[in-house]
């Protein structure tokens, strides 16, 4: 047996990190009779900016999606990505939501949910994880990794106990911004090996450059499973690349025993996918660039790209490194939150806000609400002069935000009505309503074969 099982990344997190999201699902559906017989301890292929992007940009239902996916992939597991109480939106939903929303994915074709915080709450964990036991799925509890003074290798092991509690089956070690260096990685891994019963996952990009030895050195202190995505979008913003890691370990007592030439057949097609991508503008050549102020600044790649394009906006450009340097102090004014959605882009934001305008003249909404409690417990101390600038002598949100929340889901059914076709329809709109709808009219659209050419793409949306 294998002593390394590998996720492939392709169909998720892949075109997500290098290409806006935009592999189409007739991309996908050739190549998995063969993905299926590789022998992947899993195919991350659903959640995160899929869902959004499938009827946002594709005019796609994404459960339409999950459903052909798991008919082409009898043999090997889906896993998806889900952001806790956010679900895949980005605020919290009432608890009727999850459960409904856990429920259909798993009927549709979802065996491994990967569940997050971006705070690490594990209490905004909580609903996704016991509805994912409910329905017979399997819950990757998984940690947000970042660096501070707050978030040492203790921190993370206890937070590990503590998911296992709750009903873990693996702990994934979710290291978005690349920020995991190689003999770190071999010391958490360690550790978490020494206290965890369940299997351990690792999740990096190549960000930094360092998403391969992270990986290396990670199995060698005794990982389970590690995430990789196919060569034509590995590397860069994206995983690091499976054919490489696939090489080095093989006659090693941690070979995977997949097979190159299959793998090599497999890169083939995508290699066709990602040459659309790149003519069509999605895919640029600064995703597969090493970016070394992903380390310097603990900013995550997609977040660099952002900032950039809000001070465009602004004319204010020549603030770059100024914003850069502000992000730290920002951060740690608010408690020093992991950066991934949605935390990346409010302290990114607030960061903006405080270069172009003087720091702290101008809150945006999203940190009033950061600070406020309404996302959840911040994991270090907090500002508490700069909480009072922003919030006043508001009360700060102490008990799970979701605890304020009434049953969401049956204003959703009614308000759904006029398009309703089936009951996953109430939970696309309730996670994203306009983008739902306007989904939801181009369907009827071109079922009745009215001329839809009017429904253009929004590309004012970051995804």
């Amino acid at each position: 047996m294998a002593k390394v099982r590998i996720t492939e990344t392709i169909l998720r997190d892949a075109h997500q990190s290098q290409a806006a999201t935009r592999m189409r699902t007739d991309e996908m559906l050739p190549i998995l009779p063969k993905l299926d017989q590789v022998g992947f301890y899993s195919v991350e292929a659903w959640g995160g900016a899929t869902f959004d992007t499938c009827m946002r940009f594709l005019n796609e239902d994404p459960w339409e999606r999950l459903r052909k996916l798991k008919a082409g992939l009898p043999n090997t597991k889906i896993q998806m990505l889900l952001r806790g109480q956010n679900i895949l939106g980005y605020k919290h939903y009432a608890d009727d939501v999850v459960d409904l929303f856990v429920k259909k994915a798993i009927e549709n074709g979802v065996d491994i949910i990967r569940i997050f915080d971006a705070l690490n709450d594990v209490r905004n964990m909580e609903a996704a994880i016991k509805a994912t036991k409910k329905y017979g799925g399997h819950v990757e509890a998984t940690m947000s990794y970042t660096i501070s003074p707050v978030h040492t290798t203790e921190y993370f092991v206890n937070l590990a106990i503590e998911l296992e509690k709750l009903g873990a089956d693996t702990i994934c070690i979710k290291d978005m911004a690349n920020l995991l260096l190689p003999y770190e990685a071999y010391n958490l891994v360690k550790q978490l090996k020494a206290k965890i019963k369940v299997p351990i996952h690792l999740h990096t990009h190549n960000t930094a450059g360092i998403g391969d030895n992270t990986i290396l050195k990670a199995i060698e202190a005794g990982v389970d499973i590690v995430d990789t995505a196919l060569s034509p979008l590995g590397n860069g913003t994206s995983q690091p690349a499976t054919e490489p890691l696939v090489a080095t370990l093989q006659g090693t007592e941690w070979d995977t025993g997949l097979d190159l030439n299959l793998l090599s057949e497999c890169a083939v097609h995508f290699r066709g996918v990602a040459d659309r991508l790149s003519k069509e503008g999605h895919l640029v050549p600064k995703v597969l660039g090493v970016d070394i102020n992903t380390l310097l600044y603990q900013v995550p790649g997609g977040m660099l790209s952002n900032l950039i394009s809000q001070l465009k906006q602004m004319n204010a450009s020549d603030k770059y490194y100024d914003v850069l340097a502000e992000i730290p102090r920002v951060r740690e004014d608010c408690g020093y939150p992991p950066l991934v959605t949605p935390t990346s882009q409010i302290v990114g934001t607030q960061a903006v806000l405080n270069v172009v305008f003087g720091r702290y003249k101008q809150f945006s909404k999203e940190t009033k609400a950061l600070l406020r409690g309404e996302y959840g417990r911040l994991p270090g101390k907090v500002n508490e002069e700069i909480r009072k600038m922003a919030i006043g002598d508001e009360e700060v949100i102490t008990c799970r935000p979701a605890d304020l929340i009434k049953p969401e889901l049956d204003k959703y059914r009614e308000e759904i009505r006029p398009f309703y076709e089936q009951e996953e329809d109430v939970l696309s709109y309730a996670l994203f309503p306009q983008v739902a709808t306007k989904f939801f009219e181009y369907r009827q659209a071109q079922k009745h074969n009215i001329d839809s050419t009017m429904l253009t793409e929004d590309k004012t949306h970051p995804v």
